[in-house]
């Protein structure tokens, strides 16, 4: 009556691919949930979309809480609103608009400047000397030489301290990996986020329980008949994969206890191991998502980043050498947490806690079976995601990769780690669809830590 427009929210609840009856409601959340609310509010000054799915791991999302704290907002190398300046750098790299927001809002809050926002050409020359790290961390990181550090610690008046460029680099790959999560989960904006609410009035439409019970909500997911009834075989379709994902879990279990046999009676040499990882390493570059797909749509942020058309590459592909990292030659627990622990202090040890959360996070469930190790599946997972950046475990046998993840995992796991922007809704659906939300969540988070 006044004229008012009103907002109302354009998604249903914090995340597209998880029905919102199946996320955590602010209100039901047990004691220690809601301490974690309380301290993602006191961190963050919102309880955000993040959090809300995140909290399907409790012990995860309050290291994951403390690492970010302490990286914004505690003492360290770097001014408050460069922090924030270079976690917009980092998500504008993988296009994540979601993230963007929310530091343009951090930054302006701690006094950065407006200017600063028009593009990185106008940020400070220290500040744009980043950007050839920064993309080559966020797509091709195995490009990276030593040569590339000293240019940003040599470069006179606009150069780097050591220590705060090892903030600046936790900075920008805790926010690559951050937009791997956000949109390998399908994070929706909040509502007053830009693409986060509408004032379109709500529609009306007709519901069939099948769809209600799978979390097709909006009018366009329904495909009705034109008397507005769903059809009879839309509902006997989803019976029917309903118990075709009970055998494929049935199946990959099967696998793992398979696997297991034959790792007891016999032992593969190192030659076949490493014969296995290349072959591996090799059919990693004929993973790719059907391009016929949508993803989500988002704003333009490539004002934020230089050098647009640089993007994601097999690390494998033809005519191109580019020699194996061996883990055992360089690895995070002897050689990483020293230098960072070093150099920024206390930070090493938040980065060690949050890797070996999400390494060793489980339940010891596997969709409706419980007391299950998973230990099996949860390496190869991680395994396979440092394959495709030609980093091997000379102690694994990589064979096991292709006996336990499936093409879709597969296509899942590389778009959200090499080009989160394109992961969709029926990719996420699409691998072990008998496994929980909270499952599939689990191994986000392992696959944004990995």
């Amino acid at each position: 009556e006044l004229g008012i427009r009103i907002p109302r929210p354009l998604g249903h609840g914090p995340s597209r691919f998880i029905p919102e009856k199946e996320t955590i409601q602010v209100g039901n959340e047990d004691a220690m949930m809601h301490t974690l609310f309380a301290d993602s509010f006191a961190t963050l000054g919102r309880l955000d979309n993040v959090t809300l799915v995140m909290v399907f791991h409790p012990q995860y999302l309050e290291s994951f809480l403390k690492t970010q704290h302490y990286l914004l907002q505690m003492d360290g190398p770097l001014p408050l609103h460069y922090r924030h300046y270079i976690g917009i750098m980092a998500a504008a790299r993988h296009q994540c608009s979601y993230l963007v927001n929310l530091h343009v809002n951090d930054f302006l809050h701690v006094g950065g400047d407006p200017k600063w926002l028009n593009g990185l050409e106008n940020a400070p020359q220290k500040l744009q000397n980043l950007g050839e790290l920064n993309k080559m961390l966020a797509h091709r990181p195995w490009l990276i030489t030593k040569e590339h550090i000293e240019r940003l610690l040599k470069t006179e008046e606009n150069s780097w301290s050591l220590a705060e460029l090892i903030h600046a680099v936790v900075l920008l790959t805790q926010y690559h990996s951050l937009a791997s999560f956000t949109f390998g989960c399908g994070i929706s904006p909040e509502i007053d986020c830009e693409g986060g609410h509408t004032f379109r009035p709500p529609s009306v439409s007709n519901y069939c329980i099948c769809d209600i019970t799978n979390g097709y909500h909006g009018v366009d997911e329904i495909h009705a008949s034109p008397t507005g009834s769903v059809p009879v075989m839309k509902c006997f379709s989803l019976l029917f994969k309903s118990t075709e994902s009970v055998c494929e879990v049935e199946a990959l279990m099967e696998k793992m206890k398979q696997l297991q046999e034959c790792r007891d009676e016999e032992e593969a040499s190192q030659e076949e191991m490493a014969t296995r990882f290349e072959r591996e390493k090799r059919e990693s570059m004929f993973v790719c998502s059907s391009e016929d797909e949508e993803s989500a749509p988002t704003r333009d942020v490539s004002r934020h980043f230089e050098d647009t058309s640089y993007g994601y590459k097999d690390f494998s592909r033809h005519g191109m050498h580019v020699p194996t990292f061996r883990v055992q030659d360089y690895s995070w627990e002897d050689h990483g947490y020293s230098l960072v622990n070093r150099l920024y202090p206390d930070v090493g040890q938040l980065l060690d806690e949050k890797f070996h959360i999400a390494y060793n996070l489980t339940y010891n469930t596997m969709a409706m079976h419980k007391d299950v190790d998973t230990s099996m599946l949860r390496r190869a997972i991680w395994n396979y995601i440092h394959c495709m950046f030609g980093i091997r475990y000379d102690d694994y046998d990589y064979g096991e990769i292709n006996q336990l993840l499936d093409r879709s995992f597969k296509v899942y796991i590389k778009t959200v780690v090499c080009t989160p922007e394109k992961t969709t809704k029926r990719m996420y659906d699409s691998f072990w669809r008998q496994f929980e939300h909270s499952e599939k969540v689990q191994f986000a988070c392992v696959l944004r830590d990995a």
